[in-house]
């Protein structure tokens, strides 16, 4: 096991764990941030999806090991009390169904405005294609996003 000094939500934070522990479980099982889900394991649905630097990144295969000096953004440190324009399209649009996926696609979506403020629908849809929806609610995460992008100074 190693001391981890970890830059997470704009706070230094520490962590003692082994090299190859996925920064998901780090986050919820040692640093208590559950809103990012576990869903898959494989980096394949986007549950786990967090930023480094500001890009969205797989928590659930990236070694605490691999994060050096980076700043990571979980869902809890996007916005204080929701205020992200995404997050406010989303309580508009009225995306989430079982919203098990929610955090992984709201980071999704605010890791591509922040690229792309102003994005097409097939580079939405491009961007989001990698995170899973059980409940299937493309259509009204595409509009969310739009209206996002809208809402954004």
């Amino acid at each position: 096991m190693a001391t981890y000094k970890l830059k997470i939500n704009g706070k230094a934070l520490e962590a003692d764990v082994d090299a190859d522990t996925p920064l998901l479980w780090v986050l919820r099982d040692n640093l208590g941030l559950l809103g990012t889900k576990f869903g898959c394991g494989i980096a394949q649905c986007g549950a786990c999806t967090v930023h480094l630097n500001g890009a969205a990144v797989r928590a659930c295969t990236l070694p605490v090991s691999a994060i050096g000096a980076a700043a990571i953004t979980t869902i809890e440190g996007l916005s204080e009390g929701g205020t992200h324009p995404v997050q406010q399209a989303w309580t508009e649009v009225d995306v989430p169904q079982c919203g098990y996926c929610q955090a992984g696609q709201i980071m999704t979506a605010a890791a591509l405005l922040a690229k792309t403020p102003k994005p097409t629908s097939k580079q939405i849809d491009d961007a989001m294609h990698p995170n899973l929806c059980r409940c299937g609610t493309y259509h009204r995460i595409r509009e969310a996003v739009t209206l996002a992008s809208n809402k954004m100074k």
